[in-house]
């Protein structure tokens, strides 16, 4: 039996010339919780060509849904991004992964923080009802270079609070924080910058982050893993994983594709 589906892709869009998302059909076998990835490629000259890459639709619809950037020369992507509606892609029948939030001890707040496409697992999070029973709070932090790389913030700041049985929810529970490095913008700096120098606290009326009260689950670059880690485990956060939940869990299974 093979490990992988076969998927048609339903919709493709490119928000720049380094990043872009793409529907597809879903299997009706495939189970997956909000935050798990999964393998996916082309085959290429008959052979699966594949990356891990987070599931960015919730697990309650009926597609799936990735982000992904475009890496010149990178084996996967610069096939990848020339996709198009009917187009053929492999996904893997066994999601996994950390970011998943009974992998978190309950608290009252969740920080959701990505950097780049690391914010695709979280998309189907805070379209999860169960993320708001369990946290009174859930705050996404997105941070990009350049403003028009704050993929989905239309969705999250427009469509989701008008949504049918989330709006609720998220109008009262869920707080975006876009921010960016090189342009100018409401919001700018690093997410471990906002967060040490205490920005990001003051801008949303919150208190610093403390292991008592707060979760928070990151996906990034590896030095952004690398230094948010640190920065917690300096406050006294925990790390958990699949097997022993924590204050705090980190993705690692990504790398430029």
């Amino acid at each position: 039996m093979s490990a992988f589906n076969e998927e048609h892709v339903l919709s493709v869009h490119h928000w720049t010339d380094r990043l872009f998302s793409f529907t597809t059909t879903r299997d009706v076998s495939l189970r997956f919780s909000n935050g798990h990835f999964t393998m996916i490629g082309l085959r290429v000259d008959g052979k699966p060509l594949l990356r891990a890459y987070s599931i960015a639709s919730a697990n309650h619809e009926d597609h799936l849904e990735f982000l992904s950037i475009k890496v010149h020369g990178g084996p996967l992507t610069s096939r990848l991004q020339h996709i198009q509606v009917g187009d053929t892609i492999i996904v893997g029948k066994k999601p996994t992964g950390t970011l998943v939030i009974d992998h978190l001890l309950p608290g009252k707040r969740l920080y959701l923080f990505g950097t780049g496409t690391g914010l695709a697992p979280f998309l189907g999070i805070v379209r999860d009802p169960a993320t708001y029973e369990k946290f009174e709070q859930v705050i996404l932090v997105h941070g990009v270079r350049t403003v028009d790389e704050l993929a989905y913030h239309d969705m999250l700041v427009e469509h989701l609070p008008s949504h049918e049985y989330l709006g609720e929810l998220v109008t009262s529970q869920l707080r975006y924080y876009p921010s960016v490095t090189r342009e100018s913008y409401k919001n700018m700096g690093r997410v471990t910058h906002l967060i040490e120098s205490g920005k990001i606290f003051s801008d949303l009326d919150l208190p610093p982050m403390s292991p008592e009260e707060d979760r928070a689950m990151i996906c990034g670059s590896p030095a952004m893993l690398r230094d948010l880690k640190h920065m917690l485990e300096q406050r006294g956060f925990e790390e958990g994983n699949t097997s022993k939940p924590g204050d705090f869990v980190i993705e690692r299974a990504f790398a430029d594709q």
